[in-house]
């Protein structure tokens, strides 16, 4: 499995959006939002609801803006209905991104979406073009720190893990299938073990390597899609150079 590079890129982006301190609230809206919307509104029954909700209280964000969020993504507030959609694209080299937005107006996130791409050299790609080559994941990185291999890895397989990643020397990657994200979600929570992050994703079956002007217009595109209030996540299948 490719553990490095996954989680190399999720650091990337999360080391972005946290050095722009005025968007970080609404990153997590937007966590918090999409785990209500695929698990319900109650945390006791929603593990990706709760680790969400700890991670933006952990950075200060008001009580009313987490409870609205919660509201929001699970269709409580009265007079929006929202939808997943699902949108495939290419960047410039052919790097591969899926784009995964929450909203209530296709017709305003497309456009401002195909905007973005267009303006920094990429383009939306067919249906079906660019999903190919990833596929939907229950992701998990742990903390080595505290965690036993053998036990780590005795848990991890019995609630449905399907790849274990030990190649990093402070992480643990595990991946599995979406159908089981709540298995493993309460498998480890059962042993107290927090992840540094979870969630469901697209990981790319193989990774293409970018030299560092491609790596630098491709984060800026990543950025400018992750400014639109609508798109939750932006997954790719580029490795950035060290």
């Amino acid at each position: 499995m490719a553990g490095h590079s996954h989680w190399a890129n999720i650091q990337r982006n999360k080391s972005k959006m946290d050095s722009k301190r005025g968007k970080v609230f609404s990153r997590w809206a937007k966590l918090i939002m999409s785990a209500a919307r695929s698990g319900g509104s109650d945390l006791s029954m929603n593990l990706a609801l709760r680790y969400a909700v700890d991670r933006a209280k952990a950075d200060n964000m008001p009580k009313d803006s987490i409870e609205r969020a919660i509201k929001k993504g699970a269709g409580e507030l009265d007079g929006q209905m929202l939808e997943e959609v699902v949108y495939e694209a290419y960047a410039t080299g052919g790097v591969a991104i899926v784009i995964e937005a929450l909203t209530d107006n296709r017709n305003r996130t497309a456009p401002n979406i195909r905007m973005v791409l267009t303006k920094r050299g990429g383009q939306i790609a067919t249906i079906g073009s660019v999903a190919f080559m990833f596929k939907r994941k229950a992701s998990f990185v742990l903390n080595r720190e505290g965690i036993d291999e053998d036990e780590l890895m005795e848990v991890a397989l019995e609630a449905g893990a399907d790849e274990i990643g030990m190649d990093e020397p402070e992480i643990y990657d595990i991946e599995g299938d979406p159908e089981n994200y709540m298995t493993l979600a309460t498998a480890f929570a059962d042993k107290g073990w927090v992840p540094l992050d979870a969630g469901l994703r697209y990981v790319p079956d193989t990774y293409v390597p970018i030299d560092a002007e491609a790596s630098e217009k491709l984060q800026n595109l990543i950025d400018l899609l992750e400014d639109d209030e609508d798109v939750q996540a932006v997954h790719h299948n580029a490795e950035f150079p060290e």
